[in-house]
């Protein structure tokens, strides 16, 4: 029976030198997806930038890579801007999110220099402009918007719509509070605006629709401040391909669509074309991750269900307990054999909804094989916690077929590494 190989290595030698559960990442498959972010956005559109959403996936090696692709980067916590900066990520191309921002990360933030920070709220915009008076510096802002627009995805993914946690919403007596405040203040540079509608969009409808409603605001703020609207970025959350039911258009299909509606609606409005940016983070890594793991039982309940226990779970994918989030799945040992059996797949945590795919037809799942579960890159390293005292998984990194070590297996030591005893 043929293996599963993955960029090149043999995922059952993965498993047995490094353990499982695993993460494998692809080197190659994240370059290959900012290749075509190059081909069909970048250099088909002068004047635009991406940065890449670094919580989908942050490590080390992933700020190495994208530093490498001069791609600039979102982050949205001083300890993701640490861990940035520990890589060598140069601050300058390092953007600073976040919707509830502590005086103590926008002290980070601006110490290291960042290139841009994206205000959320009032009280972040008066500390920001007092922080950066008192360092004799006007910090570059943009402001989040929420363009109240409905982005068909799941309600946990969902940030565009008005009742959002996230951004300033457009109301005119809202919206005026900030824009005349900054204005006014000594401390910041407001540059433009920065819009996301919501995670793993199919349609570009919701973003097309964000648009021209921030492209109406640039014009009212030019109107009533005088204010030019020099930078203007549309978020992220183009969709990827998890299960065989997932039909993903290219990246074109969103930023194609984006870039003739704004240049369209600058002339209409006598707008000049402001910098554009966008924010792929799923997108660049969701496809380019697997995880393996052993199969440790398999209980069949005769007429119900077959159980078939693995030695991961929730702890290290989230998604399918917090969004019901669907993977496809293969036997590695046997890649080739007939799908003849339906299983789900159960993770090893004491929660009745631990349960990472349900009703998969597999291979005929045997305890000791190695399950590989495909799309994993985004969102399963970076939300992975230590519920019931599990390890967090190593992470390999993969490349023309040889292997090395990215994020070593949290140890039984480390769990209690910061605990005292009285």
């Amino acid at each position: 029976m043929a293996h599963l190989h993955f960029d090149g290595c043999d995922v059952l030698e993965l498993a047995r030198e490094f353990g499982t559960p695993l993460y494998v990442l692809s080197e190659d498959r994240i370059r290959g997806r900012i290749r075509e972010l190059r081909e069909t956005f970048l250099d088909r559109w002068p004047g635009t930038s991406a940065a890449y959403a670094s919580k989908a996936l942050q490590t080390l090696d992933v700020c190495r890579i994208v530093a490498s692709e001069n791609l600039d980067l979102d982050v949205v916590s001083g300890g993701e801007l640490y861990a940035a900066l520990k890589a060598g990520f140069p601050p300058e191309r390092i953007h600073f999110h976040g919707n509830s921002k502590t005086p103590e990360e926008i002290r980070m933030a601006l110490d290291a220099g960042v290139g841009r920070l994206i205000v959320d709220n009032r009280t972040e915009l008066e500390i920001l402009d007092r922080e950066a008076r008192s360092r004799g510096i006007r910090a570059p802002i943009l402001f989040r918007v929420t363009p109240g627009v409905d982005s068909h995805t799941h309600q946990y993914m969902s940030t565009g719509d008005l009742d959002s946690k996230f951004g300033i919403p457009l109301d005119p007596s809202v919206r005026d509070q900030y824009i005349g405040a900054a204005l006014g203040m000594a401390g910041v540079e407001l540059r433009g605006f920065h819009f996301h509608v919501g995670s793993q969009i199919f349609s570009n409808e919701s973003h097309r629709k964000a648009l021209r409603i921030v492209a109406g605001l640039a014009a009212e703020v030019r109107e009533r401040y005088g204010l030019e609207t020099r930078e203007l970025i549309l978020g992220g959350g183009f969709a990827t391909r998890y299960t065989g039911k997932d039909k993903p258009e290219p990246l074109a299909y969103y930023t194609d669509a984006l870039m003739e509606d704004l240049r369209n609606l600058c002339a209409e409005s006598g707008l000049p074309m402001p910098r554009v940016g966008i924010e792929p983070g799923r997108w660049i890594v969701a496809e380019a991750g697997i995880t393996l793991y052993t199969v440790g039982s398999v209980k069949e309940i005769p007429g119900v269900r077959t159980y078939v226990g693995v030695d991961g779970g929730m702890p290290d994918n989230i998604r399918p307990a917090l969004y019901g989030a669907e993977y496809e799945a293969t036997v590695a040992d046997r890649h080739d054999a007939p799908r003849d059996r339906v299983v789900t797949v159960a993770g090893k945590c004491c929660e009745s909804g631990d349960i990472l795919i349900r009703d998969i037809p597999l291979q005929d799942p045997r305890p000791g094989d190695v399950l590989a579960m495909f799309t994993t890159g985004a969102y399963t390293h970076s939300m992975a916690s230590n519920y019931n005292r599990l390890p967090r998984p190593a992470m390999v990194l993969v490349r023309g077929g040889k292997a090395r070590l990215s994020v070593r297996r949290e140890t039984f030591e480390d769990l209690t590494a910061r605990e005292l005893l009285s």
